[in-house]
């Protein structure tokens, strides 16, 4: 377990993650010793891809540092929060809320969903100077253990330590502490999966170079202008008014949804359903009779006939009744063209009833007539720029309508932590509209969703949001650390102090601990409140369960370094099982076994020995492994046809070596019998 992990990450190098990725798909590029053979992986390139020594990539102080971040394991346990979980509304919600830092998360989170998240939203820190950003590194590296897993001096090693210490707010530190971040998240990501990053003009630029590099240039979306501020910061030489929303995808053949324009978006109906018009002639100048002469041609309408709607019937052919001649000239009275030719029309045109037609003809207030379509679409693609309403009203009725926009504002986020009473509790909230949004763009109705810098948990408010208005099933897995206010209280700067004090003064009115995940966790409980009285008849999940992650002890540590399993080793106390509780090593077992964090993990008694079993793998954590309970599950795998997994696992400091190999004796005879077992024995430290 703990000490398993500490002795793999010993060995652990920058590029261990993608040695590993190389090994599980070249394996033949390998030699015996370990080493690459890279002359035998060109041959598996050269006839498909052009290799070549020049490139460009963005290089910082720590960059190595920040892959071998990514690739050492956490040593951090998961503690369930039994209380809270076991509650009627989480104790089946797909939905997970941890407390701890976003890379152990993400780490966590890799073992169980590794390509199974179809969505990422994160809003993380701007790096403004005021943002209250730290870069607190809890790896214990030394200068000497960094030089030599680096292969840099002890005094670039010293340069890094220092960044990652003294709470720098370089670019360098910004960039050490999101790269790492961010390798990890692709690696969550579906191959049709997407990310979106809310970001600022402090460090744009530079996670723009890092994105591509972690991505692919190729996977690069777009970069949204968001207004965040309708009145701009007044304080700057321009008034700036907004921030950026970077959009990326993890492979580039990935399609995004379109928005939905909404009900009542149609204004006309006739016998077919809802349109808008839209005139047929091409609008554009860059075609015309000129260079498209087979879109240039006569269209005849009845003007006697006119429908509900206001419309005459058309048709290609002039006869008494459709006598009125449509050209498509422009308003300077210069030959234009139609978007349509003469066999689309015809298909679409039904010249003996306009209310079945998709094409029909309208008298425009200079006495002329006009030819258009009726256009049912009900979706748009999203722009590249949200904003207030107010400065696009002019494009109402247009295919590039756009949703009402005055929810992008920042402003409106905390708008909305004030409606819950929580006005004081978190600064700069993002407001559900514009995460929703997003999530309407990148995720399906049944998508896994992720943010891993969950703030005041408007992500969480915005999944459950939409799953009450739309009956989606979206689950959404937040991570938010829980940051020491008290600390932070003490460290704030005198002008800063009176807002820490604030959420301070919050969380006591609540009775919660001085932790910065707890404002999310209240949000939620509050947010939960009102979906519930907004759709008082959703069935949609509005639970969640909640994790802690811990490091041990270092009295635990020390013990579990010191322990060397022999044929005279003892049952040791003072372990992880002592200081966190069975519940705490299960759940961090079935994580790692790729279980989930919710997983209905099974209860199953041995003769008076309790093992948990789940899948493929059988728990044996307990103390006091009888001679009954070994007989006992050696019966259970050769009797019940529903009880079959490959694996047993025990918790090597609760077992003397007697209780081990009886076991593993009396397991390895089922191999013999007619169900032919073969169980896999694994020990975990």
């Amino acid at each position: 377990m703990i000490k398993d992990i500490m002795t793999a990450n010993e060995s652990i190098a920058p590029n261990s993650r993608e040695m590993e990725i190389l090994k599980e798909h070249f394996p033949s590029c390998f030699h015996s010793d370990g080493s690459f053979d890279l002359v035998r992986f060109q041959e598996f390139l050269s006839d498909k891809v052009a290799v070549t020594n020049d490139g460009y990539e963005i290089r910082f102080l720590g960059k190595n540092y920040a892959r071998l971040l990514a690739s050492v394991d956490t040593t951090t346990v998961i503690v369930p929060d039994e209380e809270h979980n076991s509650k009627p509304e989480n104790a089946h919600s797909e939905n997970v809320y941890i407390s701890g830092d976003n890379l152990d998360g993400l780490k966590h989170l890799l073992k169980s969903y590794a390509r199974k998240v179809k969505c990422i939203y994160i809003d993380p820190p701007y790096n403004t100077g005021s943002d209250g950003f730290v870069y607190n590194d809890s790896y214990n590296f030394t200068a000497e253990d960094l030089s030599e897993k680096l292969s840099i001096s002890e005094e670039q090693a010293k340069r890094i330590l220092d960044l990652t210490k003294r709470g720098s707010a370089s670019h360098s530190a910004w960039l050490m502490f999101m790269y790492p971040r961010l390798l990890l998240a692709r690696d969550l990501l579906t191959d049709d999966g997407t990310i979106f990053i809310s970001i600022d003009d402090n460090e744009q630029a530079n996670l723009k170079l890092i994105c591509d590099d972690v991505f692919g240039e190729e996977n690069f979306v777009a970069n949204i202008i968001v207004q965040a501020n309708k009145r701009g910061q007044t304080y700057k030489q321009l008034a700036k008014t907004h921030e950026y929303l970077f959009v990326i995808t993890r492979n580039v053949d990935t399609s995004l949804n379109e928005l939905s324009k909404g009900d009542g978006a149609f204004a006309k109906a006739d016998g077919i359903g809802e349109f808008e018009e839209r005139e047929l002639r091409n609008r554009n100048p860059k075609f015309g009779r000129f260079n498209r002469p087979n879109l240039f041609f006569p269209i005849y309408t009845n003007p006697n006939l006119v429908d509900a709607c206001g419309y005459s019937p058309v048709s290609l052919i002039k006869t008494a009744e459709f006598c009125v001649e449509i050209l498509p000239y422009n308003s300077e009275g210069e030959e234009s063209c139609w978007r349509w030719g003469t066999k689309k029309f015809s298909t679409y045109n039904c010249p003996e009833n306009s209310m079945q037609s998709e094409v029909v003809a309208k008298k425009k207030t200079t006495g002329e007539y006009g030819c258009y379509e009726k256009y049912r679409k009900g979706t748009f693609k999203a722009k590249t720029i949200w904003y207030e309403d107010a400065l696009v009203g002019d494009l109402a009725g247009e295919d590039d309508d756009i949703w009402e926009e005055t929810g992008v504002i920042t402003e409106q986020g905390s708008k909305e932590l004030g409606a819950y009473e929580m006005g004081d509790a978190f600064d700069f909230p993002k407001p559900t509209y514009l995460i929703k949004k997003a999530l309407t763009i990148g995720a399906s109705k049944d998508s896994l969703c992720v943010d891993f810098f969950s703030g005041s948990a408007t992500t969480v408010e915005a999944v459950m949001s939409l799953n009450a208005a739309d009956k989606g099933t979206r689950r959404i897995i937040a991570v938010q650390l829980p940051e020491n206010l008290d600390l932070k209280l003490e460290n704030t700067p005198k002008t800063e102090k009176t807002k820490v004090q604030k959420v301070l003064d919050f969380l006591d009115s609540v009775h919660r601990p001085h932790a910065l995940d707890q404002v999310g966790l209240e949000r939620i409980s509050r947010a939960v409140k009102h979906i519930r009285e907004q759709y008082p008849d959703t069935t949609a999940d509005l639970g969640f369960h909640h994790f802690t992650l811990k490091e041990p002890t270092s009295m635990s540590v020390e013990k579990m370094e010191k322990f060397s399993p022999d044929e005279n080793g003892l049952v040791i106390t003072n372990t992880v099982l002592e200081e966190f509780g069975i519940p705490t090593i299960l759940t961090t077992w079935l994580v790692r076994d790729g279980y989930g964090f919710t997983a209905p993990v099974e209860t199953v008694d041995f003769a008076g020995y309790i093992g948990y079993y789940m899948g493929k793998h059988l728990y044996l954590i307990n103390q006091k492994l009888s001679n009954e309970a070994i007989a006992a599950i050696t019966e259970k795998f050769d009797t019940d046809g529903t009880f079959n997994p490959e694996n047993v696992v025990l918790f090597g400091y609760s077992f003397k070596w007697t209780e081990m190999e009886a076991l593993k004796t009396n397991l390895a005879r089922l191999k013999d019998t007619e169900k032919n077992l073969r169980i896999n024995f694994d020990i975990r430290y």
